[in-house]
């Protein structure tokens, strides 16, 4: 009877010329690099490395190589994961108790729109980027309905329709004219208010708001707030003392222009916000630019 001999196991210990650092490349470098590959995924499956746009030049500077050393490779992931925001991306924050969080209407997801001021817009007296969100309540949806992705996955490509021109966010002039439009039924419950220059480009985001929810809009439903008091134009001055230390004033309704970013989905019971639609590629939404 011929005998078998078995095989000799494995060397349970690392090769003689193992190098830490070289086999944590080989390891970080594809994981990395497919985080960049679905950040930039607008750029196509077909990429080459090139700098002709400014999207195609970060990607460039986000993409690690076999030749980076660690300093460089620090860079790269600092670059990615800090200052374009991949670490934040999906991130919930609150502040405070998650007693707090629960949706206010029971059941029906509610619909954010962001806005904020590029950041090439913003003047030297100025020390905060302003910013905007606007937000409808889907009456005709619960948070368990069946179809609620297929419906949001529409709303996002209306969203895209409506919000969107040539592939850029469009844009709302904020001031200090306050803008309110209350309709229940069709999920604005407490009197969505836009602070805005003029009444027209205020009912101009609400129409747009209520077509992506297929809702019909009613302009006797608008209350208009003109306040006497007028917007602050240039550096404030104004001071005043908190807990001992001396605070400027903040800025009344400035004349600024906002651009919509993004628009995400809160959904009673689900932890995470869905994004829709994102700008920035910061977030993975349901529908791409």
């Amino acid at each position: 009877m011929t005998s078998i001999t078995p095989a000799e196991p494995p060397d349970d210990k690392l090769p003689d010329n193992f190098d830490p650092f070289e086999h944590l490349q080989k390891i970080y470098i594809p994981q990395h690099n497919a985080l960049v590959k679905r950040y930039f995924s607008d750029l196509g499956n077909d990429w080459k490395p090139n700098i002709a746009s400014s999207r195609s030049a970060l990607r460039v500077a986000c993409t690690m190589t076999d030749n980076d050393n660690q300093l460089m490779m620090n860079l790269r992931h600092h670059l990615l994961f800090d200052l374009l925001g991949y670490g934040r991306k999906n991130l919930a924050i609150f502040y405070g108790s998650r007693e707090n969080q629960e949706q206010p209407v029971e059941g029906h997801p509610k619909i954010v729109f962001y806005f904020s001021q590029d950041s090439e817009s913003l003047p030297s007296e100025q020390d905060y980027k302003a910013d905007a969100e606007y937000s409808v309540r889907l009456m005709q949806l619960e948070n368990t309905s069946s179809n609620l992705r297929t419906k949001l996955v529409e709303i996002a490509n209306e969203i895209k329709v409506q919000f969107l021109s040539a592939g850029k966010g469009i844009i709302l002039t904020k001031g200090n004219l306050c803008v309110s439009y209350k309709d229940v039924k069709n999920g604005f419950p407490n009197g969505s208010k836009i602070l805005t220059n003029t009444e027209a480009d205020a009912i101009d985001i609400y129409q747009r708001i209520c077509n992506v929810v297929d809702v019909t809009f009613n302009e006797q439903k608008i209350t208009v707030g003109n306040p006497k008091k007028l917007s602050t134009t240039g550096q404030v001055t104004e001071t005043q003392i908190i807990m001992g230390k001396t605070r400027k004033k903040r800025a009344y309704r400035r004349v600024v222009n906002v651009r919509f970013r993004y628009a995400y989905a809160l959904i009673p019971g689900e932890p995470q916000p869905v994004f829709l639609i994102d700008t920035t590629y910061r977030y993975t939404p349901l529908v791409k630019i």
